[in-house]
């Protein structure tokens, strides 16, 4: 690579590799206008853009203005589309998106070609300008190609050349073929304007749709970048699986082991991707592999074309929806007649319909009508409630919140007649902003994360401070034992999806309804609370939106806290929920669980609960019966990437009951300290969730009580050590009640006091307990 250097007073860029390209001087404009040089002493140049049409007037010439110009255009430009150069594909808390199950689309991965596909060619633009301007046709062409390995192009991406000297000698490679002075800049100001702008746009919509169904994208680089300097590309790295320039491979198309190269990277065969070029030889050698190839001359033909092969749509791309699943298709033309009655007629355009995430049990639509973009969700077919209660129901809840100062999405209009989609749905305004599926949130600073995590603890509070009557939702679910029904339910639902045993399912099936809150508040509980479900604003931390609200009811405020917080035990990768466990939380400044929950109780005005490990037992017993029933419905379907996997519900129970034996030693330590026995008879009852003492005299001398306090666990779930241990202790205690029956007027020690049956309590200390006991 040639060293940097200073001449005529521009920096040299680095050497870029070779390409004998026909979209050889296209790579140069854009090499340059993502890099951004600014020059010393350039003229002028007046920019005006509009979103719908970008102007470009230049008042004096100067080469370097007019790349920065073709910068402007080319943000503003790309901003039409949503996401397009810092987002990737979203990923879906309840599993990655997954590939299309239907066998229908049997492609696999699309290709795309850099110069031609992405950046237009400039040769037909070249032609269109030539002819306005009275210059002989082909003269442009002739004056990129001239020269082999030392045409003015390639010499620039090689950094042999300034801009200034790159546009200088094209000028007069220009004038020597065609004998006339040719205004070489205003050429490029016509490529970017009617070519660029156009053409970036929707085929960067068209990698974003096709990622969003699953398929994955590679882009073949026409040389962006030497080896030792980071690609300058006209799209973020993140919408496409796999990258290859020619540079760095030592390979060069139409080369086929460049192709082959990218589809052992993409893993996929070559009948089972696609390529995109306008280079008949390019597509030629592609063709030759096996892969399906498809010729950019028109990029509007050519993905038509695409969309013909792939079996779904490629332009309306919103974040975090795909196109719509055959079997969940709504009927246009009825819902169209329904949008003009409820928003007017002056609302008129196409109407274009997408899907948001895979869930089977609701269905939500993206819909964009004229300028008007909404989001449509419906009760799906086959629903078991008749007249729709649970959409009439969420629509319900969410006007009471917006109007209690909640941040929901505003809704617009129910619709309870099924002659209109076939079930009742509800309208409400599409809430753009910023999903974040990964807890840590790794594009932020550690500040911006806190303020983040502290702006969703505060949402929390602010639903569970709703005032019930003044919201008029007072009747919307059962005051009180909120938890001992969910346990209920969702004990008979893994009943139902159950495959195999899930020990520590069994045990907490038995444990929780022992541990039950003694008294519970009742609020407006979300349900499924948690990061994946709010709307943050694109600039600040504050919360636009909280969704998914499917769940909702009145119930216990803490459950929806635990709930928020068990990302925090759960893996980074793990395919129900990223979570945060092992992370360095100090490094990424995301408080504590501990600090977390303290903010929430700062909002509330209320102590941290003491039962707290009971919630987070509770929380993940539900995750856990959530994970079985969909692993349930996948054995029914072909697995994808993505499913939830019977180990998954078997790792969740066990972090359930893990908050369990924590729980059970809270409730151990916080027993009656030993006291000695004022009388000699004494027997063991239960009171609530804790043990309590009473007392009650012995019909006889010989006949001592039997404790009937049942024990968390039963004696045949504890394994190894720990039912030996309990074995030993149970003759212990089998010994101490004969020696008190044989010798009655024998009053126990302080030191050794009894308790329940298969239990007791030593001053040898609580270390060789601690198996016996982890039940407790």
């Amino acid at each position: 690579m040639r060293r940097r250097r200073r001449r005529g007073g521009c920096e040299r860029l680095p050497a870029a590799p070779r390409e004998t390209s026909s979209s050889g001087l296209c790579q140069a404009l854009v090499w340059f206008m993502l890099k951004k040089k600014k020059l010393k002493d350039s003229p002028a140049l007046e920019i005006r853009t509009l979103l719908h049409g970008t102007e470009l007037s230049v008042t004096d010439k100067g080469y370097p203005w007019v790349i920065k110009a073709a910068h402007s255009m080319y943000l503003r430009s790309v901003a039409r589309v949503p996401s397009l150069l810092c987002a990737g594909v979203w990923q879906h808390p309840q599993g990655l998106i997954q590939r299309r199950r239907s066998g229908w689309c049997r492609y696999k991965a699309v290709i795309f070609d850099a110069s031609g596909v992405l950046l237009p060619s400039p040769y037909k633009t070249a032609a269109d300008w030539e002819a306005r301007n009275c210059i002989p046709a082909s003269t442009v062409q002739q004056a990129i190609l001239s020269g082999g390995e030392n045409s003015p192009s390639l010499k620039y991406t090689r950094g042999e050349l300034t801009s200034v000297e790159f546009l200088q000698e094209l000028g007069q490679q220009c004038f020597e073929i065609a004998n006339v002075c040719v205004p070489v800049d205003s050429f490029l100001s016509d490529l970017i304007r009617n070519e660029m702008i156009k053409q970036l746009p929707i085929m960067a919509e068209a990698v974003q749709c096709i990622r969003a169904e699953g398929l994955k994208t590679a882009l073949l680089s026409n040389n962006f970048c030497p080896l030792n300097v980071e690609s300058f590309l006209p799209l973020d790295r993140k919408h496409f699986d796999v990258m290859v320039e020619s540079y760095r491979e030592g390979m060069r198309k139409p080369d086929p082991r460049i192709y082959e190269l990218c589809l052992e990277r993409l893993g996929v065969q070559p009948q089972e991707s696609i390529f995109l070029d306008n280079s008949s030889q390019k597509l030629k050698a592609a063709a030759q592999l096996g892969i399906k190839t498809v010729k950019v001359d028109d990029p509007e033909v050519a993905l038509k074309e695409l969309e013909a092969c792939l079996g779904f749509p490629l332009q309306g791309f919103v974040p975090y929806t795909r196109s719509v699943r055959p079997s969940m298709e709504i009927p246009k033309d009825h819902l169209q007649k329904y949008l003009e009655k409820v928003l007017g007629d002056h609302t008129t355009g196409p109407l274009m319909v997408r899907q948001f995430g895979h869930g089977q049990s609701s269905r939500t639509y993206s819909v964009k009508f004229g300028d008007r973009l909404l989001v449509l969700k419906k009760e799906p077919c086959g629903s078991l409630h008749p007249t729709g209660p649970a959409i009439a129901r969420e629509y319900r809840v969410l006007k009471a919140l917006s109007e209690a100062g909640v941040p929901v999405p505003t809704v617009l209009a129910l619709c309870q007649d099924r002659s209109t989609l076939g079930t009742p749905f509800y309208l409400m305004e599409h809430c753009a902003g910023r999903v974040c599926g990964d807890v840590s949130l790794p594009t932020l600073q550690p500040s911006q994360r806190r303020a983040m995590y502290a702006a969703m603890s505060q949402v929390l509070s602010k639903i569970h401070c709703v005032d019930l009557r003044a919201a008029e939702l007072e009747d919307l679910g059962e005051h009180g034992n909120y938890i001992q029904r969910e346990v209920e339910t969702w004990t008979k639902q893994y009943r139902a999806m159950e495959t195999h045993v899930i020990p520590a399912m069994e045990r907490l099936i038995e444990w929780l309804p022992l541990h039950f809150p003694e008294s519970q508040k009742t609020t407006v509980v979300h349900g499924d609370f948690r990061m994946d479900n709010l709307v943050f604003h694109p600039g600040r931390p504050e919360v636009l939106a909280v969704l998914g609200w499917k769940l909702s009811t009145l119930g216990d405020p803490i459950s929806d806290l635990a709930n928020n917080c068990m990302a925090y035990f759960l893996p980074p990768h793990f395919n129900a929920l990223r979570g945060l466990r092992k992370c360095d939380l100090g490094h990424l400044g995301v408080p504590s669980a501990e600090e977390y929950s303290q903010m929430y109780c700062g909002h509330m005005g209320a102590e941290h609960p003491e039962n707290w490990n009971f919630y987070m037992a509770f929380a993940f017993f539900r995750l856990a019966a959530m994970l079985q029933g969909l692993y349930r419905r996948s054995l029914a379907e072909r697995p994808a990437p993505g499913d939830s996997s019977p180990e998954d519900a078997e790792f969740v129970a066990d972090l359930a009951w893990e908050f369990a034996i924590k729980e059970g030693f809270r409730v151990f330590d916080s027993l009656p300290t030993t006291k000695p026995l004022a009388r000699r008879y004494s027997t063991w009852a239960r009171r609530g969730p804790f043990l309590s003492r009473s007392c009650a005299a012995w019909p006889r001398p010989g006949a001592a009580p039997v404790p009937k306090v049942p024990l968390v666990i039963p004696p045949t779930s504890l394994l190894g050590m720990a039912q030996g241990l309990y074995c030993k202790l149970e003759k212990i205690v089998a010994l101490q009640w004969g020696f008190l029956i044989s010798q009655p007027r024998w009053t126990p020690r302080p030191l050794l006091e009894l308790k329940p049956f298969g239990s007791i309590s030593l001053c040898s200390g609580r270390n060789q307990q601690t198996s016996a006991f982890q039940g407790v």
